[in-house]
């Protein structure tokens, strides 16, 4: 072989090694013009996530009720702090998701269209269509003794709890001497109301003004911690099969039932097995803003976080939300960041609304269509 063949070849072995050994890097997002029509890509499911509950179909953007319509810039908080925590297939994306904070949300819409794929989420069965619920963070008044009129405690988890392994249920934690025992010495605060206390176990967390021993207040959260691992059973529908017509209203509606017929309080409490317990947090001025922690372990944003079925869509994952109401329609972006004994199945989600009496009030009203669309990384 003559000199000038070898070191033609040396060079070509040379360039394929440095090709062997350097990963394909992503293409930089940089923005372009504003496009009318969004493009249709219709490229496969990409990522390693499985998806046992749900069914995703790849979809056109302009499949998306409202997507040109929506305030992107409030979605956008969700999407910063889920990068806080993303999953493995949303990871990468998180530099750009931080650079476009403040961005315009037509860029911001832009950059959704290029960088991700919607995918209608539907039940392996074949409906498109579930149900939207809603739940929130509320605001109670407690002390941290009890005294003449707060005498229902809220707990810290009883020593010895093992995860997945019912413990008491709610009746007998009321009755039984020895799971009294365990919890004494347990509790955070004390409460007037037990259908409050009934509603912290059900919202999985709150705020409580608390009054401490020497007379001051402050706000903390309580924030959920464990459960009894006992099945979950609306007291609404137990409500219903006892031929109480109006509860839609919920909790007023059946404070209003109970004023009525306050023997039946104990019956109310324990149709419903299931007992939450919960760790005290502190909040500052800067918490004071943010919504409690979800299950995927970053705060929840009011309005643009919802608690899925984890089998049907992974935390982290950005959703194009829509419901027609009645009680608040809806068009937007969301994150899933939260779950719930409840929420189950591939179009199911739990809207989160925020703190306070008009978030509840919202909560309270929501139960209506849905459909989902997954806006997975292309």
């Amino acid at each position: 072989m003559n000199k000038g063949l070898q070191w033609l070849v040396g060079l070509v072995i040379v360039a394929t090694l440095a090709a062997c050994s350097t990963r394909p890097r992503q293409p930089e997002w940089t923005p372009s013009a504003p496009t009318t029509t969004p493009p249709r890509d219709l490229g496969p499911l990409t990522g390693s996530l499985e998806h046992p509950k749900s069914r995703w179909v790849p979809v056109a953007w302009t499949d998306l009720p409202g997507f040109n319509d929506d305030a992107l810039h409030e979605g956008w908080v969700a999407m910063v702090s889920n990068c806080a925590r993303p999953n493995a297939a949303f990871a990468p994306l998180c530099r750009e998701v931080r650079q476009l904070s403040l961005a315009e949300a037509a860029e911001q819409r832009e950059w959704m269209m290029q960088r991700l794929q919607p995918y209608r989420v539907e039940s392996p069965a074949g409906p498109t269509e579930g149900k939207l619920t809603s739940y929130y963070e509320p605001v109670f008044e407690a002390t941290r003794r009890p005294t003449a009129t707060n005498t229902v405690p809220l707990y810290q988890a009883p020593a010895g709890l093992v995860p997945k392994r019912p413990w008491f249920t709610r009746q007998e934690i009321d009755t039984l001497p020895q799971a009294q025992a365990a919890l004494r010495g347990r509790e955070i605060a004390w409460l007037a109301d037990p259908i409050d206390v009934l509603m912290l176990h059900i919202q999985g967390s709150g705020r409580l003004r608390m009054t401490e021993p020497d007379g001051s207040t402050r706000m903390i959260r309580v924030a959920f911690s464990a459960t009894n691992e006992q099945p979950y059973r609306s007291v609404q529908q137990w409500l219903i099969s006892q031929g109480v017509t109006k509860v839609s209203a919920w909790p007023d509606d059946t404070k209003q039932w109970l004023a009525q017929n306050p023997q039946r309080l104990q019956p109310l409490l324990w149709s419903n097995p299931r007992y939450v317990f919960f760790r005290e947090e502190a909040l500052s001025e800067v918490d004071a803003g943010a919504g409690p922690v979800g299950a995927q372990g970053v705060p929840l944003t009011a309005g643009r976080s919802i608690a899925v079925d984890r089998d049907s869509i992974p935390y982290g994952t950005p959703v194009w939300l829509a419901s027609p109401g009645p009680a608040l329609p809806l068009a937007k972006l969301v994150v899933a960041q939260d779950t719930g004994s409840a929420i189950v199945g591939a179009v199911r989600a739990d809207y989160f609304a925020g703190t306070g009496a008009e978030a509840g009030r919202i909560a309270a009203r929501m139960n209506q269509p849905l459909r989902l669309w997954a806006l997975w990384p292309k």
